[in-house]
């Protein structure tokens, strides 16, 4: 009786490394976030944007975020990062912006961070102008804390704190950001990639305050809450309900309970930043005197006319 022959030794095969192995902390993996979560998308598009981006240093970019879902991404992103508390990744990026103005400053984090406990700093950043981009992940719940109703659920919407439907308007956040000065306003949902990394990359060059607002899918939570299936039944929902319209009135951009998306650029002008208009306020009231704080190591001496006005 002849002997079978052994079961062939199925190997897999050598696993490479993560096209973004570069940006992300590898170390930190895996990740807290659900499966078919959108933000994983999304950091991966800020990623892609930054590598697309040649006037860009990666080395010159920091990455603050708050507390939530989204607040994890700068934790997971190799730049230099910040996780503030709750509500101050907006008030932490301006005075990092203003001290390191040779920084590039991100912030990533989610709607209940930026526009519930942050929405104060969100709209005074915006009217100052203040040079940052902000990416606000929008799920439409607080997810991370237990599923209550947001600044951003839609009417009608169920949540745990509003099991028969959410009763009050939400923000309209592309409105909020452009009436209160930003100079760049986008919208986008986690299904729109190539434009959401175009965007990205548009305001990585770009100064002033520039907001994006990325919708993005919580199955756990707001989809398991309200009935939608999964996160990948949301894609499709981006995909059928979605619409991209650039000349958008921005008052019609409120987004109903399973209802349509307007998606586009709403806004992309330029503006003195805040730091733009306080150097020509001082430097008409000091006059020759004035030293525009230019690097990290001020004063910054760079000519003997600068030597002067010190000792002047």
């Amino acid at each position: 009786m002849s002997e079978e022959a052994p079961p062939k030794i199925m190997r897999r095969k050598p696993v490479t490394d993560h096209p973004m192995s570069d940006l992300l902390r590898i170390d930190r993996f895996p990740h807290v976030w659900c499966p078919t979560c959108g933000l994983g998308t999304v950091v991966n598009c800020l990623g892609t944007s930054i590598l697309k981006t040649p006037e860009v240093d990666p080395n010159h970019i920091a990455v603050v975020s708050g507390i939530g879902c989204a607040g994890r991404g700068a934790g997971y992103l190799r730049f230099d990062s910040f996780h503030t508390t709750h509500g101050r990744a907006l008030p932490f990026a301006t005075g990092l912006s203003l001290s390191r103005p040779d920084m590039k400053v991100i912030v990533f984090s989610g709607d209940g961070d930026i526009v519930s406990i942050g929405g104060n700093h969100l709209i005074h950043a915006a009217r100052r102008n203040m040079d940052m981009v902000v990416i606000c992940v929008n799920n439409f719940i607080y997810a991370m804390t237990g599923g209550q109703t947001a600044p951003t659920t839609p009417t009608h919407a169920r949540s745990s704190t509003s099991p028969f439907g959410n009763s009050d308007p939400p923000f309209n956040l592309p409105y909020l950001a452009a009436s209160c000065g930003a100079t760049y306003v986008a919208r986008w949902t986690a299904l729109h990639v190539r434009r959401l990394q175009k965007s990205i990359s548009e305001v990585l060059k770009k100064k002033g305050f520039s907001f994006i607002e990325v919708i993005s899918p919580c199955p756990t939570l707001y989809a398991r809450l309200n009935n939608l299936g999964t996160g990948l039944d949301l894609m499709r929902f981006y995909h059928d309900n979605s619409e991209i319209n650039n000349d958008a009135d921005l008052k019609s951009l409120d987004i109903n309970f399973k209802g349509k998306i307007i998606c586009g650029k709403f806004v992309d002008l330029d503006s003195p930043t805040y730091r733009d208009r306080y150097d020509e306020e001082n430097e008409h009231i000091l006059g020759d005197k004035f030293i525009p704080y230019d690097l990290p190591d001020f004063p910054h001496i760079s000519s003997n006319s600068d030597k002067e006005k010190i000792e002047k």
